[in-house]
């Protein structure tokens, strides 16, 4: 696939490494030329940097791996170009939680649904949330398989094509991809995300607070 790739940052790296190691086309694009053509360099593979709009234009799949400060600035810049493509937000919206006990770094939502935001930006395009529970170093890891499960990648989305597209690239990086249905259950995603995060940073393991699927029962009301 020809994957387009807005950002050079850890995630650009962990990610756009791993498709390019399997095959993909890449191409990277940032507001800096340098800082796109090192990545390019780093992840290899073909990899090649560029600028923002033409990474876009390049990718069947555009990635968007860039803070969400700067989505609004950077759809505005290349909407037109996503139109019928698929456009995966990895994005999370976290603030530090001030309530947070003291010495406790933990997070909060600075908006709570991303994913619909930039999909109301760009309605031509397909968007699917995916890869934004872990962060970069976890997808750039050779390790897959956690207490003989492997690595699970959540995919919302309303495009049955653009899904499958994505779950096509979690298993290119060795990953389980798990339809969450649609792109409205986003938002709980992300609430996810920052919730679990937020354990980890606090130094909990948030593996912990669910039993494994052969102990998940319930009995309906």
């Amino acid at each position: 696939m020809r994957i387009g790739i807005i950002g050079a940052g850890a995630m650009a790296k962990a990610l756009g490494g791993g498709w390019a190691a399997a095959g993909h086309e890449v191409v990277i694009g940032a507001r800096s030329r340098v800082a796109a053509d090192e990545l390019a360099a780093t992840i290899g593979h073909g990899a090649r940097g560029g600028s923002i709009g033409a990474a876009a234009e390049f990718g069947a799949i555009v990635l968007l791996a860039i803070p969400v400060s700067a989505l609004d600035e950077v759809l505005g810049e290349i909407g037109g170009s996503l139109a019928g493509r698929t456009v995966i937000d990895c994005t999370n919206a976290f603030l530090p939680d001030e309530a947070a006990p003291e010495g406790v770094l933990a997070f909060v939502l600075s908006e709570d649904a991303v994913a619909a935001r930039i999909a109301a930006t760009v309605p031509d395009a397909h968007v699917v949330k995916a890869f934004n529970v872990c962060a970069a170093e976890v997808w750039e890891s050779d390790t897959r398989v956690f207490e003989n499960s492997r690595l699970a990648v959540p995919i919302c989305g309303d495009d049955a094509d653009a899904v499958r597209q994505v779950a096509v690239l979690a298993e290119d990086l060795e990953l389980q991809p798990l339809s969450a249905g649609g792109l409205h259950r986003a938002k709980y995603l992300e609430a996810t995300s920052v919730f679990t995060v937020g354990l980890w940073f606090a130094g909990a393991d948030a593996r912990a607070i669910f039993p494994p699927l052969t102990a998940a029962f319930a009995v309906a009301d």
